[in-house]
């Protein structure tokens, strides 16, 4: 670069070609202004050079080398790929800047002269003619390297060098300055003109102008050297204290020593407060709350007993989904398992990281608790039986007729295993939340005000009327339409109406009744000792399933609810056509047993009543107990005797098991097929044996089934002494009954019991084993169809004595006869079964037996 004066002749200071400092901002500012002058090239000339002239080239040469692109100022050796060469600073002290010779300067000024297209700028002297040298065969002019302390104000800036350039410019017409471009591209970079520099130790004195640098011979100085680009990463900014080196290594080691100072310090921080911590336990720890952190382990399990001891026998509250309740630890079987949880604390951490976050936080361990599992898992049972409830579905109910909805509700149950492991955990928190797990429903709250509002509100507005024949009415009034109208989810979050029709026929049906006609079954009545046939009637009867088939829709009516009764014929059971074909004409078989009480032969008789005209039909099946039903006083039933504990007794319904024998033997001989019946415990000198049976309400049962294709008609005839049965039908079979020899006998036991009303004296009687074997035959043919054998043992009547306070006359026994105790033939009146197996004989030790 080269010095100018300014136009207004004041004075300016030589800018000094050095290295800038690219640590200073505002030298990187100035930079930034002149990134666009033309940056110049410093060459090293060798001293020992012989300056020739060049021959003066070509225009095409001359425009060639101002056309040649120049690197850009900003760009370091790095970007460039060139390698900074390490020189040594020369001295600045008493050492003038070489006068660059005339010969040069004319070359140099030659050299850079504007072509054609260019503007040349205003020179101040007339300059001798040079020839034209090659700008490569050009001398360089040396410049020193100015020390920083010396550099002179505004050194180095690009500012500084534009100012310089145009100076230049206008000393030497021929050379363009910095700020004009040729016309081929604008801002392209110019030939970089060689100019020698004045120290900066030397400034100008006063008006003294800025010489301008001539080439010629360097004197004998410091080698030449070539300063490196300004800027960028890699220029100026050191510290200057070594010669010739650039200055960014030096920040690196001041950061590497900061940084090492600051790694050092804490590692001996880390190593003191390690050592300081050593034996404790480590910082921030706690367990259930209880800071412990810093402590030594003997006094941290002092101050854990101490805190949480108590705690064991605290109540905890537990919450279970919705549901609330306490438990106590140590009622549960809970302790605490101090060196576990000691263990659990751990010891000192190693990493730096856990040691510096430990000053800022907690490090909650938590306790380790013993368990005893049963008194645990009973009082977690205990907590899931409060917490545990079905899931409510949403529905719709009636209350006084007004439609309620009731909201729907999820489930939830516990899971008691794993209840136990969290609150064997939580409990030294002294709140604990047990995991539930919750049952959804199906109903949607949307979905229940849909069919409260749709249907339930409709189905209550006003009553239901149904009219029948004959002016009769029923109604279904509006606060019992609760009993027809329920609601089921629908699967999809709604509720489906559902509508019992048998329930609407329950309140409405009675209210018709007398406007139908029920139907009547044809009978077989007695009548001057023969059958003969009642004709059935056809009944009209509302049919009620086609009448409320649109109950749904009347329930929905906001106007007239009511509706028609619809009729339909009603055929009798037994039509006449049916009675005809049942084949009913004849006895097939009578039977006839006698000696019971007064009391006896009243129940006989009233029971007889109810079987009397019973019909079997071909195929079905007989129940003394379901065709009589209850047996009580109520029904007109008396006290009589019966069989109770193995012991004769009384009771309401007793000698009914005499018309059971008597209905028994009477179908043994019309064929029937004996389906149940129990013999009496002990045997009873009026019936035959092995082929008598008792009956109990409710207990024990006569039952026979009608094989034939005919009917079977039941007729009863009672008088005061004895009763019979007749079963009239077809006699298609005979029957004879076959009764074998009394083997097998046992003695009666004797029983003393306090005299009363309670205790029925009896003297006793042999029990034995019998069997009877029926053998049917074809009524037609003779030919045999069965053969039954029935082996029946019956336990000996106990000898039974009542006993007074006071001696009384005794009593002479009844010389027995038929009879088994000493009632006589009307008092024995109660036997009890007698099975064929022991399996059979439970009766008679257990609950009492009616005859």
């Amino acid at each position: 670069m080269s010095g100018s004066n300014g136009t207004d002749e004041s004075p300016h200071e030589h800018d000094d070609a050095r290295t800038e400092n690219v640590g200073s901002t505002a030298e990187s500012a100035r930079e930034a202004e002149g990134a666009s002058a033309p940056t110049e090239r410093f060459e090293a000339v060798d001293p020992h050079r012989e300056v020739t002239e060049p021959q003066a080239g070509s225009a095409t040469d001359q425009k060639a080398d101002v056309e040649a692109p120049q690197p850009e100022a900003a760009e370091s050796p790095e970007a460039s790929g060139a390698v900074e060469p390490q020189v040594d600073e020369p001295k600045t002290e008493d050492t003038a800047a070489p006068q660059a010779p005339a010969e040069v300067r004319a070359e140099s000024a030659e050299q850079t002269a504007p072509t054609s297209t260019e503007q040349a700028a205003p020179t101040g002297a007339d300059e001798p003619p040079t020839e034209h040298v090659h700008p490569s065969e050009a001398p360089t002019a040396v410049i020193p390297v100015v020390a920083p302390g010396n550099r002179a104000p505004g050194d180095g800036s690009s500012a500084d060098t534009d100012r310089l350039l145009r100076s230049q410019g206008e000393q030497n017409p021929a050379q363009p300055g910095p700020a004009q471009s040729g016309p081929e591209e604008p801002g392209a970079p110019v030939p970089p003109t060689s100019t020698a520099m004045p120290s900066a130790a030397h400034p100008p004195q006063g008006d003294q102008p800025t010489q301008q640098m001539q080439a010629g011979p360097p004197p004998q100085g410091p080698p030449p050297v070539t300063p490196p680009p300004t800027g960028g990463p890699g220029g100026s900014g050191g510290d200057g204290d070594e010669p010739g080196r650039s200055g960014s290594n030096l920040p690196r080691r001041t950061i590497a020593l900061v940084v090492g100072g600051v790694v050092a310090l804490l590692a001996v921080f880390y190593v003191a407060d390690l050592a300081l911590s050593s034996g404790k336990v480590p910082r921030g720890v706690t367990v259930a709350g209880v800071e412990i952190g810093g402590m030594s382990l003997d006094a941290a399990e002092a101050e854990l007993t101490e805190q949480l001891t108590p705690r064991l026998g605290m109540p905890v509250d537990v919450t279970a989904g919705d549901t609330q309740g306490q438990i106590v630890p140590s009622e549960a079987g809970i302790g605490i398992d101090w060196p576990a949880t000691l263990d659990q604390v751990g010891s000192q951490p190693l990493n730096p990281f856990t040691r510096l976050a430990s000053f800022f936080g907690n490090d909650e361990v938590g306790v380790v608790s013993t368990r005893d599992e049963v008194a645990l898992s009973a009082a977690i049972e205990k907590a899931a039986a409060a917490a545990a409830h079905e899931p409510r579905e949403g529905n719709i109910v009636f209350e006084d007729g007004t439609p309620v909805p009731v909201t729907p509700q999820p489930g939830q149950q516990l899971d008691v295993a794993v209840a136990g492991d969290v609150f064997a955990e939580r409990w030294p928190y002294g709140d604990v939340s047990l995991p539930v797990e919750s049952v959804d429903v199906t109903v949607t709250r949307e979905g229940l005000d849909r069919a409260l509002a749709e249907v339930a509100v409709p189905a209550v507005a006003q009553d239901l009327v149904v009219r029948g024949l004959d002016g009769a009415v029923g109604v279904l009034p509006r606060d019992a339409v609760g009993a027809v109208l329920s609601f089921v989810p629908d699967g999809s979050g709604g509720l489906e109406p559902q509508y019992n029709t048998e329930a609407a026929i329950g309140i409405l049906a009675p209210q018709l009744a007398p406007s139908e006609t029920e139907p009547k079954d044809a009978r077989i009545v007695l009548d001057g000792g023969r059958p003969t046939i009642v004709p059935s009637e056809t009944g009209e009867m509302v049919d009620w399933p086609v009448t409320l088939e649109k109950l749904p829709d009347l329930l929905k009516e906001e106007g007239d609810r009511s509706t028609d009764a619809v009729y339909k014929k009603a055929e009798p059971e037994l039509t006449t056509e049916g009675a005809e074909k049942l084949g009913i004409k004849e006895v097939v078989s009578e039977f006839t047993t006698s000696g019971f009480e007064y009391a006896s032969g009243v129940n006989i008789r009233l029971a007889a009543q109810e079987i009397n005209g019973a019909i079997v039909k071909p195929g079905e099946t007989f129940s003394f107990n379901d065709y009589t039903g209850p047996r009580g006083a109520a029904e007109g039933y008396v006290e009589s005797g019966i069989i109770e504990a193995g012991r004769p007794g009384k009771a309401v319904g007793g000698g009914i098991s005499q018309l059971a024998t008597t209905l028994y033997n009477a179908t043994y001989f019309a064929g029937m097929e004996d389906v149940e019946h129990t013999e009496h415990s002990y045997y009873i000198s009026r019936y035959p044996a092995a082929r008598e049976a008792t009956i109990y309400d409710g207990a024990i049962d006569l039952k026979f089934r009608n094989p034939f294709d005919t009917g079977v008609l039941i007729q009863t005839i009672g008088t005061s002494s004895d009763i019979t049965v007749r079963i009239w039908g077809t006699k298609t079979v005979d029957v004879q009954s076959v009764t074998g020899n009394r083997t097998n006998f046992t003695s009666p036991n004797t029983i003393t019991l306090p005299a009363g009303s309670a205790c029925i004296p009896s003297s006793g009687a042999q029990g034995f084993t019998v069997s009877d074997t029926r053998i049917v035959t074809d009524a037609r043919t003779g030919a045999q169809i069965s053969n039954t054998t029935r082996t029946v043992r019956y336990d000996p009547v106990p000898i039974v004595k009542c006993i007074s306070p006071e001696p009384e006359p005794r009593d002479e026994p009844s010389g027995g006869g038929d009879d088994a105790t000493s009632g006589g033939a009307d008092s024995e009146d109660a036997p009890a079964p007698a099975p064929e197996s022991p399996a059979a004989e439970a009766p008679a030790a257990g609950g009492p037996e009616k005859e």
